[in-house]
């Protein structure tokens, strides 16, 4: 029977997905500190005092303690716990979109394919978190990604998957988009947007390519747009005030990677 044997093994990788996230979690809160993030065990952000081991089993320990630290009782933020619930759907995901998205049968791209998208969707959800409670984008992490994005694009290059007009093709849409969200930051004077996010466009754009780019860049500043409006309506923003712009970004590229062809296509149908 294959259904007990799926659930199973999406049981399996949700709780390593979840341990992962956990693993995500220090890169978080340790980049914001400028601490390692390989040395020195966890501790409580309230306190100081260590976790023990069995208080720091993901998901598990936050619900046994109710969201406290078991030393002085303070809240745990659920970002913590958020993590780790959306890195083991990741993991759950990934697996079965191997089954359905996937394609290349290609040695070694069976392989390297389904993990550089794994690899590039936690990359993408440390940066949305960091940027949404934060307001910065690690450096470390945009080079991290704009370097695994090229490496798999030369490769599939190399292997004569991707033909060299689309590699062309899709570094150039890398610096336009980059240009274009740096001449957004030249004219607002960094206030409209943060340099950050000019340098995460190059990551992206590489990624997306020509046209799901465009689709990218729409979604990222209609969400923007909307949610925006929402945070002045609601009073939990004003006019001025700066909110992070990277999380948009990543949302877009979202929609673009799964609707990104079907959209541009309808567009296009629709004004020609």
């Amino acid at each position: 029977m294959l259904w007990p044997w799926m659930l199973l093994t999406g049981l399996f990788l949700f709780l390593l997905g979840a341990a992962m996230g956990s693993f995500l979690n220090v890169i978080i809160y340790r980049t914001n500190k400028k601490e390692s993030w390989v040395r020195g065990r966890s501790y409580c952000e309230s306190c100081g005092k260590q976790i023990a081991w069995y208080d720091n089993i993901p998901l598990l320990s936050y619900a046994i303690l109710r969201g406290k630290c078991r030393h002085c009782r303070k809240k745990i933020d659920i970002a913590h716990p958020a993590v780790e619930l959306l890195t083991g759907i990741l993991f759950v995901w990934w697996y079965f979109a191997i089954f359905m998205f996937f394609k290349l049968t290609q040695q070694p791209f069976v392989v390297l394919q389904p993990v550089f998208w794994l690899s590039v969707g936690m990359i993408l959800l440390v940066i949305f978190i960091i940027d949404l409670r934060l307001m910065i984008i690690p450096d470390t992490l945009t080079v991290a990604l704009l370097v695994i994005v090229l490496l798999y694009r030369v490769g599939l290059v190399t292997a004569g998957i991707m033909q060299v007009p689309d590699f062309g093709m899709a570094m150039l849409t890398m610096i336009g988009a980059t240009a274009f969200f740096f001449g957004i930051w030249l004219l607002t004077r960094g206030r409209g947007m943060g340099f950050g996010d000019v340098k995460l466009a190059a990551p992206l754009g590489l990624l997306l390519g020509w046209p799901a780019a465009i689709v990218w860049l729409f979604s990222a500043f209609i969400i923007g747009g909307v949610v925006g409006v929402g945070l002045l309506c609601a009073k939990k923003a004003k006019m001025k005030q700066a909110v992070p712009f990277g999380p948009f970004l990543i949302l877009g590229t979202l929609i673009a990677l799964i609707w990104g062809n079907k959209i541009f296509s309808w567009y296009v149908g629709l004004i020609i």
